[in-house]
């Protein structure tokens, strides 16, 4: 394949990477959204102080972010994983991913609950999209 089939995906709507990787990369229709956590994307700093409910609508609202910038929106999301750090919060967060894909059919989705997120976080999702070529 080659590199200039791979394109970076940046926008000012989702928080810059923390490390040494891009918000998402396009390789022809396929968007591969790295994770997202709660933060916001001006100042950096998280959002809900622990309150999964508030991380959940930051990190989603992040995510979408990135798939627009890309050119999508909620429905071309196909696959998504999220990571708990406490699986009792699944509830909540099911609530709440189940209000941005409601206009379409649910992602294919795995959840796993980890040990620790980057910055403290109770959550993290990525994501990948199928976008439509653009004529």
């Amino acid at each position: 394949m080659k590199s200039s089939a791979i394109k970076p995906i940046e926008t000012k709507f989702a928080p810059k990477p923390v490390g040494p990787y891009n918000q998402a990369i396009l390789v022809e229709n396929w968007l591969y959204c790295s994770g997202q956590i709660a933060l916001d994307p001006s100042t950096g700093a998280m959002i809900g102080d622990g309150d999964i409910e508030a991380e959940t609508k930051q990190v989603l609202k992040n995510l979408i972010a990135v798939v627009e910038s890309a050119g999508g929106k909620s429905s071309n999301v196909i696959r998504t994983t999220i990571y708990l750090t406490d699986l009792n919060d699944f509830a909540k967060v099911n609530a709440i991913y189940a209000e941005i894909f409601s206009e379409t059919v649910s992602p294919a989705r795995a959840c796993v609950e980890v040990s620790n997120l980057p910055k403290g976080g109770k959550i993290e999702i990525d994501c990948i999209a199928w976008l439509e070529k653009k004529n």
